[in-house]
C-alpha cells in the first residue's frame, strides 16, 4: 500500500485536532500528518499545529526521494517560508537535532 492510501485509509489526527481548536484557527499543512506533534498556544492568539521539521524533511526525503539537501532547501522556501495568515502552522527543530 502506498503512502498516500495509508494516510487515506487511517483516522486523520488532524481532523482530531481541528474538532477541539477549531478549523478556523489552526491550518494544516497537506501530506504531513506523520510530522504533527501536537497544538501550541500562545496568550490572546489562535492555536497552532505543530509540526517537528526534521520529521518533515524525512517525509520529503521519502516520499517525494529527494535527497536531505533537496528536501532542506524546499522546506525552508516553500514550507517554513509560506506565511498563510495567523492560522499558519508552527515548525519545531528539536534540541536533539543540534547534538
Amino acid at each position: 500500500m502506498e503512502e498516500r492510501e495509508k494516510e487515506a485509509s487511517r483516522p486523520r489526527l488532524v481532523d482530531f485536532i481541528s474538532d477541539n481548536i477549531g478549523e478556523d484557527e489552526a491550518m494544516t499543512a497537506d501530506g504531513f500528518d506523520d510530522a504533527i506533534i501536537g497544538i501550541g498556544h500562545r496568550c490572546g492568539q489562535p492555536s497552532l499545529m505543530v509540526y517537528d521539521k526534521a520529521k518533515v524533511i524525512d517525509i520529503l526525503m521519502e516520499r517525494d526521494e529527494m535527497s536531505h539537501e533537496e528536501a532542506l532547501e524546499f522546506y525552508s522556501f516553500n514550507i517554513e517560508g509560506a506565511w498563510v495568515g495567523e492560522g499558519t502552522p508552527m515548525w519545531l527543530d528539536r534540541f536533539e537535532d543540534y547534538e
